[in-house]
């Protein structure tokens, strides 16, 4: 039982930092409703038996199992997650092949906030605003995420890195409020 109690309240703790960010950066919605299905059987279960503390229990069902049945589950019922945007190619070099495509601003948002808070809940005393960023460099998704959005993603990562919260939020909600503007005016 301490294993589901501890996972619990890790992916509650979580939730609740995400929640705080995009809420700070006006997305209301996406903050109330992220990450609900950590609580389904699919992932919790998972999630609970592979509990370590100090990552996701994904990567060691993963390590166990050769692959992640929870977080295939989670990747394609949550937007901000740069796996969830991919589709086939309408390239004719690229026809049948699985390709990344750019995710819309307030996904990339929410997944910023989800690397600061997943850095938050795994560092730490040891979190410092650099490491969302580091994390991200130290991993492959580079070659896995579309471009546009790996660019938009590292600029907000750096910006957190050198400035902080404060001035990162601030340039989120403004990028956040040229796009509202777009897509009431019908430019987009």
């Amino acid at each position: 039982m301490g294993k589901v109690w501890r996972h619990l309240k890790t992916i509650t703790y979580h939730k609740l930092l995400v929640a705080r960010g995009c809420f700070k950066v006006g997305l209301y919605r996406q903050g109330v409703l992220h990450d609900l299905s950590k609580y389904s059987p699919t992932e919790f279960i998972v999630g609970a038996k592979y509990y370590q503390g100090t990552r996701s229990p994904n990567n060691a069902e993963r390590e166990k199992k050769g692959y992640s049945e929870a977080w295939m589950h989670h990747k394609g019922r949550n937007r901000h997650h740069f796996e969830y945007w991919t589709d086939y190619s309408s390239d004719p070099e690229k026809l049948g092949c699985v390709v990344p495509v750019p995710m819309p601003d307030k996904y990339v948002a929410e997944m910023v906030m989800d690397r600061i808070a997943a850095s938050k809940v795994y560092k730490g005393k040891d979190y410092t605003n650099a490491s969302p960023l580091e994390y991200y460099l130290q991993g492959r998704a580079r070659k896995l995420i579309h471009p546009e959005t790996a660019k938009k993603l590292e600029r907000m990562l750096r910006l957190l890195a050198e400035e902080g919260e404060e001035k990162t939020f601030a340039r989120i909600r403004r990028e956040l409020k040229v796009d509202r503007h777009r897509r009431r005016s019908g430019s987009i």
